[in-house]
């Protein structure tokens, strides 16, 4: 077939007008062009389309099908370039973003959710990663962000600290340490520890065990699990004790107690990081929600509750 929009264009508005000298007006067009146009386009689709007198202008039953269809089509071309615009203005797209437990568990749904309402059009795909699987991900452009433990210091990359949590200690609610006044990691010294697994938790074990041996002991590890439910599980079940995020506050564990390490000062960051060569419109628009509209939005809220 070798016609194209202006023909069809052209059918449309003789079709909506029955009129030549009027839709030619409305295209703003020589009506004589515009009759060639019919004509090309007639020819090319092998059926008379308007049956036409010095009288009156008509579609026929074959122009009357005809028309319904390229309407439709004229429908999906109008959303295809509106389509196209949006994604190369950031407004729609995919995403691929990695979390941690930690993340989940702390700011980021409240963030995801935010980001969302304002572009619901650019979706997300969400899936777990421990932080080290993150980096690996990263450098071979598996994921467009990633939501991590700690820093990731490559040339390729860049980051914005997302958020930051302090160290705390997590008992069964029957444990004697829990009367303490104010509890210390150096209290934990002498515990039984259920800790996550070193292939999801590397990154976190690395800190903590830094931590410990500051204090003069390393962990005794009697179990592990590889999910903070897991952790939790066993906490309940007077496995031993933990250490894990203050973001655990917001969940709801029954048979877990909560006590600030008074002792530790050392925080717990969760750092957004990316692929600095990312150009994605979609992801674009992620990252500059992520660090203007978030960002100050929240740092906003750290100086109120400050004040």
């Amino acid at each position: 077939m070798s016609f194209d929009l202006r023909h069809l264009r052209a059918f449309s508005a003789v079709a909506e007008e029955l009129h030549f000298g009027k839709a030619a007006e409305s295209l703003h067009m020589a009506q004589p062009a515009l009759t060639r146009l019919i004509q090309q386009l007639e020819a090319d689709v092998g059926v008379v389309l308007l049956d036409r007198t010095t009288r009156r202008v008509a579609l026929t039953e074959a122009g009357k099908t005809f028309l319904a269809e390229i309407q439709l089509a004229q429908v999906h071309i109008e959303q295809a370039v509106t389509r196209a615009r949006h994604v190369a203005n950031g407004m729609r797209g995919e995403l691929r973003i990695a979390y941690t437990d930690f993340a989940i568990n702390g700011r980021l749904p409240q963030f995801l959710n935010a980001f969302a309402n304002r572009h619901p059009d650019i979706r997300m795909n969400l899936v777990f990663m421990p932080t080290t699987v993150q980096q690996m991900a990263l450098l071979e452009q598996k994921i467009d962000i990633g939501f991590m433990i700690g820093s990731f210091e490559h040339e390729t990359m860049d980051s914005y600290q997302f958020d930051e949590d302090r160290y705390v200690a997590l008992l069964p609610v029957a444990h004697p340490l829990c009367g303490e006044d104010r509890l210390t990691l150096a209290h934990l010294a002498n515990e039984n520890f259920v800790l996550g697994n070193g292939e999801n938790w590397t990154a976190f074990r690395n800190r903590l065990f830094a931590l410990c041996r500051a204090r003069n002991f390393f962990p005794r590890i009697v179990q592990e699990a590889s999910s903070s439910e897991g952790i939790f599980g066993l906490v309940v079940a007077g496995a031993g004790v933990t250490v894990y995020s203050s973001c655990v506050s917001n969940l709801q564990r029954k048979g877990v107690a909560i006590r600030t390490l008074e002792d530790v000062g050392a925080t717990l960051p969760v750092t957004a990081v990316w692929e600095r060569r990312n150009r994605s419109p979609g992801f674009q628009t992620f990252r500059n929600f992520l660090m203007a509209v978030w960002g100050q939005r929240h740092q906003a809220q750290d100086a109120t509750s400050i004040a």
